[in-house]
Formats: structure tokens, C-alpha cells, sequence
């Protein structure tokens, strides 16, 4: 049985008949502003080489941690989607068709979650479809989206203009040569693709391939990171390239909101130590947040906007690790404290109005209680806003409740979609601003905002805080 796929053009709003009126009018005031994606994962050679996608399951489910996480959670196997399992191959060799038909069986668990209301947006308003996916539907729907996907104006490119996104971050490493943001540099498109800087891998000593990494990092700068300073001056020089294509912020997701205040001669011999290998688990956090204030020092030098995304026990499920890398959806939130843990830094560097730092945090008890007085006191610190876990309808509604009377709007950022993939970002935006302007209509309804101010900060929250937080 084929069910209408409808999308009501009152979803999210409040269900009281004046606040929906009013939200309504603040939303169609700002659903068609550019997007500003300043952080996220997509990959620059779609942009650089503008290919086709190659089918249905390549592009909408391989790259989205959201739709393997819950599918595997419901005991459907990574290598029956077409995951690499990189222990046994020939597990993954599954027909695209078959992967997809594995999914649309399993859409069902997505119900009420934000993957659904991301995806059948993208199903609705990308491809035309008019039914639910389902078994029933399966077929269909991957020969609608792969015929789709032969055409030229479903090229990457082409999907960008379309979507109206103005500018878009992805995130590399340090040793990347960034070849694919000089080759869209390079070319005579117009769409704005940059990179950000995200060191982890090379100042985590946790991070697997830590002491080659740094090795690398040596040769490419021609810097003696055999001490310290050259590591640091390795670190700079590669800030300075990827400023040179395009960045503006760097980004850091580390365990813990960790700072440290070492001397020169204290963080010279911690490196020491890292360096040799073996180092305690007390010593390697100690390493990451002189890190965090080492990296805060090049902000104010050289400009980057720093955003810190601590919290996350990364790669939680060891098995799934072991057979398939990183980032395959088993992540879990974890517990921050950032008042003790931001000060050293903050004592050092916080009253700087060169340094500009975004906080993000996957603890949404730290709301109220932490982040909100942190970035209403510091003029260094902006709210990042509900990442992760809590992209979600309900998750952007807590975190304005809990932190607007305290930090006001503008010690916030506006949105990012921080995704790998690239047809939910109109999705996401579009969710952002609808849940945003819903909270601005109860402030309205309830006398706390004048509809002139809701209609301002509406814009200011779906465009220009993000573009001037993220430099853009």
C-alpha cells in the first residue's frame, strides 16, 4: 500500500492558533535567506570534480552516521548496507539496490526521529516523490533518485546553487593537501567551498598514528618537530595554508573542555613525553589542554574563530571500530564541565577581544548552568549551538529555553548543520529556522518580544550571526 508523502507547511510550528500565525509569518520571512553552513563534513571533491553521484545508497546512506547508527542498533549488519568492513571485504560487496532495499524495509524505526523529517524532505522536495518509502515503494524510489542523479542538474554544483547555500565549511586535517578546495579555487565556479582546520590528529596523543602524524606534519612544513617549538611552528605553518584556502575557524573535538596554562619549559617536557610514547591517560589530557591554549594563542595571531566540540567518547563500540574505522555511529555523549576546565585558558587569554571562541557541548545540563554564564560574561566566548544528539526539534527548543535569558541571542551563533550529508542541509536549515521562529512566536504571544524585535532576531538567527561569528 503506497501512502502520500505530505510535509505540513505548518510543521514544528506551535499547535496555539496565534503563535502558529505568528511564527508562520516570521518563517516565511527568512525560509528563503541563503544558507550560511560554516561547519560541517561534506566531501570537497564532490565540489572539485562536479561527477554524478553514483547512486541512492552512495549518497544518502553510506555518508549519514543518523540512518546506520538506528539501523544497526535494530541488528541490520554495516556490511549489508555496504559499509567496508575492512577485516573482511568481500562481506561488503552488496548491490546498492539490495542495500537500499534493506533500508526502506527498516524505515519505519525512523519515525518521530530527525532523520525522518530530514530525509522525507529531501525525498518530497529534491526528488518529487509523492509516497512513503516501504518495501512496497523501494524500487521506485531508487529508480526515481538514480535517474535523477544521471542528470546534470543534480550535479553537486548544480544541487548547491539550488539549494542556495552561500557559502559551505567542510573540515580537513592538517596534513591534508587540500587539493580539491585549490582545484574549486581554482575553477571558474562561483560557489564557496572552504576549509577548517581540525588538528586532532596530531595533537591528541590518543589518536591512533599520533607520533607518525607529527612526523608528517614535520616534513611537510620543513619544521624540527623534534622540540617543541618546531612542533608549534609546524602547527602555524599549516594554519597559515589552510588560511590560504579558504579558512576561517578551526575546529577541535577533544575528549574534554580541558585548558591548561604550562610554562615554556613545563609544556616543552610534557612533549618530551608524549613524544616517547607510553604517556598516562593523566598526561595525554594534560597535552590536549595545553593544546586547547596553544591553539587559542594562534587564534588571536592569526585570526581563526576556534571552536571547541568536546564530549563525545568517540568510537565507543570496539568491535565495530576494529571492522569497520571511524565514525560509524557509535559515539555517546558524555558528561563536561566547563567552568573549571575552560579557566586556565580563560584566565590567560579570555578577556581578549581577538579570540573568538565557540563552545559546543553534547551535556545539555551545562546550559543554564555553565555555557549560558560563560558566554554572557567573556567577550572570547559564543554558543555553539545544539549539535549532535540534539540537532533535533525538541533539542533546539530546550537549548533556547535554557539559554537565551541568561547569554540573549547575540552571545549565540545562529545554526550549522555539521553534516556529512549534503542533501540534508537545506533539511536541517530548514527545521532550524522553523524551530527558532516557533520560540520567537511565544515570546511574541506572551508579551516578552515585540513582533519588530522576533522579525529582526529571526534574521539574525538564520543569517547573520553565523556569517560574522564564523568570519564569512
Amino acid at each position: 500500500m503506497n501512502i502520500p508523502l505530505q510535509l505540513d507547511e505548518n510543521r514544528l510550528f506551535p499547535s496555539d492558533s496565534r503563535e502558529r500565525t505568528i511564527a508562520r509569518e516570521l518563517y516565511d520571512s527568512v525560509k528563503k535567506l541563503p544558507i550560511i553552513s560554516p561547519h560541517g563534513h561534506t566531501d570537497p571533491s564532490w565540489f572539485a570534480d562536479n561527477e554524478c553521484f553514483p547512486n541512492p545508497t552512495e549518497l544518502l546512506i553510506k555518508p549519514d552516521h543518523y540512518v546506520f547508527r538506528m539501523l544497526y542498533s535494530q541488528g541490520v549488519e554495516l556490511s549489508d548496507l555496504g559499509l567496508k568492513n575492512r577485516v573482511n571485504p568481500e562481506a561488503s560487496q552488496v548491490d546498492p539496490r539490495d542495500a537500499w532495499r534493506l533500508f526502506a524495509k527498516h524505515y519505519y524505526l525512523f519515525r518521530a526521529t530527525p532523520s525522518r523529517t530530514w530525509l522525507d524532505y529531501v525525498f518530497k522536495n529534491v526528488f518529487s516523490l509523492d509516497s512513503v518509502l516501504s518495501p512496497e515503494t523501494a524500487d521506485h524510489y531508487y529508480d526515481t533518485i538514480e535517474n535523477a542523479l544521471k542528470q546534470d542538474d543534480y550535479r553537486p554544483r548544480q544541487l548547491f546553487e539550488r539549494f542556495n547555500i552561500e557559502v559551505l565549511a567542510t573540515t580537513e586535517s592538517p596534513l591534508d593537501d587540500l587539493a580539491h578546495h585549490r582545484k574549486i579555487m581554482e575553477s571558474d565556479w562561483q560557489g564557496r567551498v572552504i576549509t577548517a582546520f581540525r588538528p586532532d590528529n596530531v595533537v591528541d596523543p590518543d589518536h591512533g598514528g599520533f607520533n607518525d602524524n607529527v612526523d608528517t606534519l614535520g616534513k611537510l612544513t620543513s619544521e624540527d618537530v623534534s622540540s617543541f617549538t618546531g612542533y608549534l611552528n609546524a602547527l602555524r605553518q599549516r594554519r597559515e595554508f589552510f588560511k590560504q584556502h579558504g579558512a576561517t575557524s578551526s575546529d577541535h573535538g577533544h575528549p574534554t573542555p580541558a585548558t591548561a596554562d604550562l610554562s615554556e619549559a613545563e609544556a616543552a617536557k610534557l612533549y618530551q613525553t608524549v613524544r616517547a610514547g607510553g604517556c598516562s591517560r593523566d598526561e595525554a589530557e594534560l597535552f590536549r589542554a595545553q593544546m586547547l591554549t596553544e591553539m587559542a594563542k594562534m587564534s588571536i595571531d592569526d585570526g581563526l574563530v576556534m571552536q571547541i566540540h568536546p564530549g563525545s567518547y568517540r568510537n565507543h563500540n570496539q568491535s565495530l571500530f576494529e571492522n569497520f574505522g571511524r565514525d560509524k555511529g557509535a559515539d555517546i555523549p558524555l558528561r563536561a564541565e566547563f567552568v573549571e576546565n575552560l579557566r586556565p585558558l580563560l584566565s590567560r587569554l579570555g578577556n581578549s577581544k581577538d579570540l573568538e571562541i565557540i563552545l559546543f557541548t553534547l551535556d545539555e545540563t551545562n546550559y543554564s548552568r555553565e555555557i549560558a554564564p560563560l558566554v554572557g560574561h567573556y567577550p572570547s566566548l559564543k554558543a555553539g549551538p545544539a549539535w549532535w544528539f540534539h540537532d533535533s526539534p525538541e533539542g533546539m527548543k530546550r537549548f533556547r529555553e535554557q539559554m537565551t535569558e541568561t547569554a540573549g541571542f547575540y552571545n549565540t551563533v545562529g545554526f550549522n548543520d555539521d553534516t556529512r550529508a549534503f542533501l540534508s542541509i537545506p533539511a536541517r536549515h530548514d527545521v532550524a529556522r522553523r524551530c527558532d521562529c516557533a520560540y520567537l512566536a511565544g515570546l511574541v504571544n506572551t508579551g516578552r518580544l515585540s513582533l519588530n524585535d522576533a522579525q529582526e532576531v529571526a534574521v539574525d538567527l538564520t543569517y547573520n550571526l553565523a556569517k560574522k561569528a564564523y568570519h564569512l
